[in-house]
């Protein structure tokens, strides 16, 4: 039960990455709202979301993950009020934007909860198995239900269905998470001060393709570094850094592909084929039906054979479907595009445990939450990232971005090997 209650939390997390876009033409029409506007109602959402994600991990690590994952509920589910009730474009965004920033202290701190009750490493791969097969069942659902509930009763519905789905799993938080004590350290208020900023910057540089934004990314992420040096209880251990930079590098590298090539395969079927938006949804469904039914199956081989066999294999399914895309062209038929979704799902499917694996069982669990937190960040950026390159390569066609994303993950593969160790069982467990 706690672990299904956790998983909830992660579902909503994601599920409103992708269910509002089928919602955004009868949101344009209600409010009244051009392009632009539209085009901030997604990016308030997840340019928050990445931003405060470290954020989210540290306060957990400090103050206890059951603490702020009730705040998380709490905000969550009074922004998806607000975004129903709105009644303008802005007071739409905004609301949005507290999603993110409920959605930014729920997602590290539901899976630091598992990652603490799980302590053994082969239960807890089986754990982070089922909670990234939710996670994909939640990117797969959202167009299809979005496309659905708007259909039958328009768009306010689509926020409204988060509340009770939130309270319910609020109170089950209550009665299913121990306490937990504080943490050793305290709040590293100077780090917060200019990462979020630095990393909101970041992500609005790559979404909005803004000079003055990356400008400012590098200052803050400039001064982040130095202070988080000097500071006695920094919420960027360089310790956790060292321990789990391949694991998060391949994270990037995975949701830049797979975000970036979602992107554009939705693209390519509605703009070039024709297909209209329910249609589309359901034709990239082969790419998320194996990467919901693999997750907890990489869950299984991760806790027996350890995180690097599912990642590699992941990764070679995965590259092998993108250079598909080499072959394929505007005269080519849906069954052309068949082995990349099916390879990019299976690749995701295996990669997705493995890595999350990898990159919060190697630390102390004390720092579980910022080791979420950084391997969560790493994946936002990496999928904001795919969808600016990979959707600037598009207008080209299909096969740069079939090269791009098939040589990425072949390197993704060399970074795995060299970097990535089993972790081994959390002491608890071993005291136990």
């Amino acid at each position: 039960m706690l672990l299904l209650t956790m998983c909830a939390g992660m579902f909503l997390v994601q599920l409103d990455v992708t269910v509002v876009n089928v919602a955004l033409p009868s949101i344009g029409s209600g409010l009244g709202a051009h392009l632009a506007a539209l085009q901030w109602v997604v990016d308030g959402y997840a340019v928050v979301l990445a931003a405060l994600l470290l954020t989210g991990g540290a306060l957990g690590d400090v103050f206890g993950h059951r603490r702020v994952v009730l705040v998380g509920f709490a905000v969550f589910g009074t922004a998806s009020a607000a975004c129903g009730l709105a009644t303008t474009a802005p007071l739409l965004v905004a609301a949005r934007a507290g999603q993110g920033l409920g959605a930014a202290l729920l997602l590290p701190g539901t899976l630091a909860v598992i990652t603490n009750a799980y302590p053994g490493r082969a239960e807890r791969a089986r754990a982070l198995g089922i909670w990234a097969g939710v996670s994909a069942l939640a990117l797969s659902a959202g167009p299809v239900l979005g496309g659905a509930v708007v259909a039958a009763a328009g768009w306010r519905p689509v926020f409204w269905l988060n509340v009770p789905v939130v309270l319910a799993a609020a109170v089950a938080t209550r009665r299913l998470v121990p306490r937990g004590d504080r943490g050793p350290g305290r709040v590293d208020v100077a780090g917060i001060v200019p990462a979020a900023p630095a990393l909101g910057a970041g992500v609005y540089a790559i979404i909005g393709g803004s000079v003055v934004a990356a400008v400012l990314a590098v200052v803050l992420l400039a001064a982040f570094l130095l202070v988080e040096r000097r500071s006695a209880h920094p919420m960027l251990p360089l310790d956790v850094v060292r321990r789990t930079a391949a694991a998060n590098l391949v994270a990037a590298a995975m949701n830049f592909v797979g975000i970036g090539t979602i992107l554009v395969l939705t693209l390519y079927l509605q703009g070039v084929r024709h297909a209209g938006p329910l249609r589309a949804g359901l034709e990239v469904l082969p790419l998320f039906l194996p990467l919901s039914a693999l997750a907890p199956v990489a869950g299984r081989l991760t806790g027996r054979f350890g995180p690097r066999p599912p990642m590699v294999a992941g990764l070679a399914l995965g590259a092998l479907g993108m250079l598909n895309l080499v072959l394929c062209n505007e005269n080519s038929g849906y069954a052309a595009l068949l082995p990349t979704l099916l390879g990019l799902g299976a690749g995701m499917g295996l990669v997705t445990t493995a890595v999350v694996t990898a990159a919060v069982g190697g630390v102390p669990p004390g720092r579980a939450g910022v080791a979420s937190g950084i391997n969560n960040t790493a994946r936002q950026a990496g999928g904001a990232l795919g969808v600016a390159v990979l959707g600037a390569r598009a207008g080209g066609g299909l096969h740069a971005v079939g090269l791009i994303a098939g040589v990425l993950w072949l390197l993704a593969i060399g970074v795995t090997l060299a970097g990535v160790r089993a972790p081994r069982d959390n002491p608890v467990a071993r005291a136990g």
